[in-house]
């Protein structure tokens, strides 16, 4: 063999060796996020939304999801937060449910604002008996929604460790199984018009304390506030925990101290037939949880839109803005 020849061979050998010896550890290469027009719409509620649609393929699915990105980003990452709708709707609906208001914190506080689609409008959020589209063909939306933070920052400037999570209904239940299964992705979440599901509040075990906040309505009916059969239409959607025992049992899971009341209860909106009462725990890991309820509100978005009349969802209250209390819960809040 000749020198050169012998020089390669050892080379190679050395190189073969190292890989052996030290195996290269990388992430899962990301996937890439795509223009579309694919986004799911809707011919009632169906608004011209401020947002762009993307799609990614996931589970053998395409998805897809609306982003608002501010016109002006501040140098450095931003915080991504994802609105998820409620059964039966869309990404866009979501943006026009809440009257493009988390747009708006986008444009002033710097923000990348996330409106998936879930498939058959629908989240498969972790309800036995949910009878939906998504969990009949068991839609894998927890790895979905666990990747999209990463394959997001990809294409644009996201703070992987500053990600959060609400939603309305099924969004809001989806929230709290990101918040249970996803705890290393998700630094905080706020259901709203949704308490936790008496099976996933079973299995419930987080990987870390994460932050929560509650906003429900005492006359919501379709998720009972004191808990038991969530109905729509007369149809059975499983059973949840009461609004109260879905804040005894995330104070176990974080390991707070007690609820106490914060400035009593207010009724600054004389005219919307709703008050509005907050409580807040402190709890391990500088976490928190705060419950508001919100007497005489219905199944709807505080601040938001009327989206269906009041006999089928009852009263929107305008006691306090969903989109601007969120916000300020999230603010800050980074995993640890």
């Amino acid at each position: 063999m000749s020198p050169d020849r012998l020089h390669t061979s050892l080379a190679v050998a050395a190189l073969v060796a190292t890989i052996g010896a030290a195996p290269l550890h990388c992430e899962p290469a990301l996937a890439a996020i795509t223009s579309s027009t694919a986004c799911t719409t809707m011919t009632r509620h169906d608004p011209t939304p401020e947002s762009k649609c993307y799609s990614i393929e996931h589970g053998g699915l395409k998805r897809t999801f609306r982003l608002y990105i501010p016109a002006k980003t501040t140098e450095g990452a931003l915080p991504l937060i994802f609105v998820l709708h409620g059964g039966g709707g869309t990404g866009a609906n979501m943006e026009w449910l809440t009257r493009q208001g988390f747009n708006r914190i986008a444009d002033r506080e710097g923000a990348i604002i996330a409106y998936p689609d879930g498939v058959g409008r629908s989240w498969n959020d972790g309800r036995a008996d949910l009878q939906s589209r998504s969990s009949n063909e068991k839609v894998d939306d927890l790895g979905y929604l666990r990747e999209l933070p990463r394959e997001i920052s990809g294409t644009f400037p996201v703070d992987v460790a500053r990600v959060y999570a609400t939603g309305i209904s099924n969004g809001g239940f989806m929230a709290y199984r990101l918040a249970c299964d996803a705890a290393d992705v998700f630094a905080a979440v706020a259901p709203v018009a949704a308490s936790l599901p008496v099976d996933l509040g079973q299995r419930c075990a987080p990987a870390r304390a994460v932050s929560l906040t509650i906003i429900n309505g005492t006359e919501d009916p379709i998720v009972p506030w004191n808990g038991g059969a969530i109905r729509v239409l007369w149809v059975a959607r499983g059973s949840v925990l009461s609004a109260q025992a879905t804040a005894a049992r995330w104070m176990e899971l974080d390991k707070c101290d007690s609820l106490h009341d914060v400035g009593g209860l207010k009724d600054a909106v004389a005219d919307d037939g709703t008050a509005l009462l907050q409580r807040t725990a402190e709890c391990a890991g500088k976490s928190e949880i705060t419950l508001y309820e919100v007497r005489g509100g219905g199944h709807t978005w505080p601040g938001g839109e009327a989206y269906l009349g009041q006999t089928i969802v009852g009263r929107v209250s305008h006691e306090l803005n969903a989109n601007e209390t969120v916000w300020r819960f999230f603010s800050g809040r980074s995993l640890q």
